[in-house]
């Protein structure tokens, strides 16, 4: 997969464009994601993640970066021996591309507002 464009309440993925925070697994987007607490990621939230066993989890945390990371959400990660990455999503958006251009089993959780 290939995000070919981020800005704030707007991206686009191979081509087709989502307007709601979404995850991205493998060869498929799940658009309309939603956390438990809105701006706070918990591992509940990630769930469908872990599943997928990425090697790489890129957390996009909104374009100034308030959605907040729970301290678990690492540990448990960490456990599954998937990486994370988190930033504001233009940055993580970047970082995304580089580890999938790389042939990295990558995974996105990308808040799009705030």
């Amino acid at each position: 997969m290939h995000i070919d464009s981020y800005q704030f309440g707007k991206i686009v993925i191979d081509g087709t464009a989502y307007n709601s925070d979404c995850l991205i697994l493998g060869d498929s987007v799940l658009p309309n994601w939603l956390r438990k607490q809105g701006h706070l990621l918990t591992v509940e939230d990630l769930q469908p993640v872990i599943a997928a066993k990425p090697s790489v989890l890129v957390v996009g945390c909104g374009a100034s970066g308030l959605m907040k990371v729970s301290e678990k959400v690492n540990q448990v990660l960490c456990e599954h021996g998937i990486e994370l990455f988190a930033a504001n999503t233009h940055k993580a958006v970047a970082r995304f591309n580089e580890l999938a251009g790389k042939g990295k089993n990558v995974a996105g959780a990308l808040h799009l507002t705030c």
